[in-house]
């Protein structure tokens, strides 16, 4: 019997390198199309990444694929199997489960329209172009609900989606450590925009050049830990991360001349996600484990690399004087401490990425909400521009312009992104559960950010995360962590004793 239970592993093993293989060409073809592909090409290539996908999705659902499942999934074969093996079938039968309800052509349909879409979303928001938007995004909301159908919804239609992102979160879980959120934040952010202690940041306006940005940007990402024998760094509208394998994990950043914290805080949130991917287990390779076991805890990964270590006083005790020998016209009369204030201001802004510890949850509260309407209660694609203007004046204050500040912004949706976005404060929240631990048992933790020594830092996240990859359940590992489940309390506590100390509350 064991012979016969390897014979299957194997095969099991090998089909699902093969569809790690597509997954990797895939993958290398649409960061190409994010860096620079020619525009022309575009619609080809996403056609040509849907057939590839397709053929990814058919050897997922293939019935070699159920038949290796059936036998490996028995209760006394699963009982022989090690722990990586065991998981690999538990989470590859998830995945078979839910696409086997999907029609081929239905699915390859879809990423060819969300592989062109991306691309021509780039065009659509420099333009502030939502009309010729709305048209490829009311396909994209459509086949999702259609898809939704073919899966069977959860207790709620967004619910379903969220799932994808975030296993076993729901809308009633999220409503609930929203508001506890809420709850602790809006006072915080009253009490601040009375203080009269606000930081100087007149020094950030103004011109900073583009080479200079970069190579600070390679130096910090260095000194995080970050393999450049794994990995580059390129350009793109929107900085985002990919891993192709360990060995290749690219990130993106993009430089704006009137802003040096662009392109700091993006290269050290995608680093954040980097070193996730860079630092799993080598037993992982190739297996369907070998990524981040959900956006939540990746996200955790890229707001603690940016915020909570990127953004701290020690941080900034150690590279400012770093930063200043870049741009030392801009900066020769500020100091470490000028900026670390600067660099924390809260202001309620438009832009999501670019916004403050404090206020960025509203953001996401925002697209939350919207994508609540849409999926759930009716709200029309067409109306969306509209919806998200009231709900920006509602939150925060302020109006968008236009729409490539406003409802164009973000490039999530046109890749059909739906129910990410929550990920992004579930992040915020595990990451300060998270910091919360590594103080207790790293007791220097601010004098080695302080340093610039993140070995041990990074060490104990490879530990307790990074090596583990998708093997555990993202509420089973943060339980492991921390000794406790997802507990918003830890962030407002963290935004409540950061914010209080730089506004002299």
């Amino acid at each position: 019997m064991e012979q016969v239970i390897e014979h299957k592993l194997e095969q099991f093993r090998e089909l699902n390198k093969k569809i790690r293989g597509y997954y990797e060409a895939v993958a290398l073809m649409a960061w190409d199309l994010r860096t620079g592909a020619p525009r022309k090409g575009a619609e080809t290539r996403a056609e040509t990444l849907g057939i590839l996908s397709t053929e990814s999705f058919k050897l997922q659902t293939s019935p070699e694929m159920g038949e290796l499942l059936s036998f490996l999934n028995r209760p006394e074969i699963l009982e022989q199997l090690d722990d990586v093996n065991r998981r690999t079938v538990e989470n590859v039968q998830e995945e078979y489960d839910r696409s086997i309800k999907i029609p081929a052509e239905k699915y390859q349909e879809y990423v060819t329209l969300t592989s062109h879409s991306e691309t021509l979303w780039e065009d659509f928001k420099e333009n502030s172009d939502f009309a010729s938007f709305e048209p490829y995004l009311t396909q994209i909301v459509a086949k999702l609900q259609e898809f939704i159908d073919y899966w069977g919804p959860k207790d709620t239609r967004y619910d379903t989606l969220l799932n994808l992102y975030e296993p076993e979160l729901t809308t009633v879980k999220l409503d609930e450590v929203f508001g506890q959120l809420r709850d602790r934040l809006v006072p915080l952010v009253e009490a601040i925009q009375a203080s009269p202690n606000k930081p100087e940041a007149e020094f950030l306006n103004q011109l900073f050049d583009k080479d200079q940005q970069e190579k600070f940007s390679k130096f910090l990402l260095e000194q995080m830990g970050y393999d450049f024998d794994a990995g580059r760094i390129d350009e793109s509208v929107h900085p985002f991360a990919t891993g192709l394998n360990p060995g290749d994990v690219r990130i993106t950043t993009h430089y704006l001349q009137d802003d040096v914290t662009s392109a700091l805080f993006s290269s050290l949130h995608e680093g954040g996600h980097a070193l996730y991917e860079q630092n799993l287990s080598t037993e992982l390779t190739g297996t369907p484990l070998a990524e981040g076991t959900s956006m939540g805890i990746h996200e955790s990964q890229s707001r603690f690399w940016e915020n909570m270590i990127g953004r701290s006083r020690s941080f900034w005790e150690r590279y400012f004087a770093d930063l200043q020998q870049h741009f030392p016209e801009q900066l020769a009369s500020v100091t470490a401490e000028d900026f670390h204030r600067a660099v924390n201001r809260v202001e309620n802004s438009l832009i999501r990425t670019e916004s403050d510890e404090l206020t960025y949850n509203l953001h996401i509260i925002i697209r939350y909400e919207l994508e609540k309407q849409l999926f759930n209660d009716g709200l029309s694609v067409k109306d969306l521009p509209k919806a998200w203007n009231e709900k920006y004046e509602k939150y925060l204050g302020i109006i968008p312009p236009n729409d490539g500040v406003g409802v164009l912004q973000d490039v999530h949706w046109s890749g059909g992104s739906f129910g990410y976005f929550p990920s992004y404060s579930l992040g915020n929240m595990y990451a300060a559960q998270i910091a919360n631990t590594i103080r207790k048992e790293i007791s220097n933790f601010d004098e080695l950010i302080a340093e610039g020594n993140f070995a041990p830092i990074k060490e104990w996240l490879i530990d307790k995360i990074y090596k583990y990859g998708k093997s555990r359940k993202p509420a089973e590992l943060i339980l492991e962590i921390t000794g406790e489940e997802l507990n918003p309390n830890y962030l407002a506590d963290y935004l409540e004793q950061k914010y209080k100390a730089i506004y002299n509350l």
